[in-house]
């Protein structure tokens, strides 16, 4: 039987901070292709990471610079 895999964490918490709502490229990381928000069962960030990280993601889909 195959082993289920644990899904790798997409980004440490040292990063989350240094992320802005400009940087589509690194916000377009939490996002699947469908355009939802990944959830922090599979970010593995803690909840004050990952409500920044929703933050930004929906500030920069409000300016039309993510889908």
């Amino acid at each position: 039987m195959d082993e289920q895999e644990q899904p790798q964490p997409v980004v440490t918490r040292k990063n989350t901070s240094d992320l802005s709502w400009l940087d589509s490229r690194e916000l377009s990381r939490f996002v699947t292709e469908t355009g939802r928000i990944v959830p922090r069962k599979y970010t593995r960030l803690s909840a004050k990471d990952q409500r920044q990280v929703t933050r930004l993601i929906k500030r920069a889909r409000n300016m039309l610079l993510m889908k």
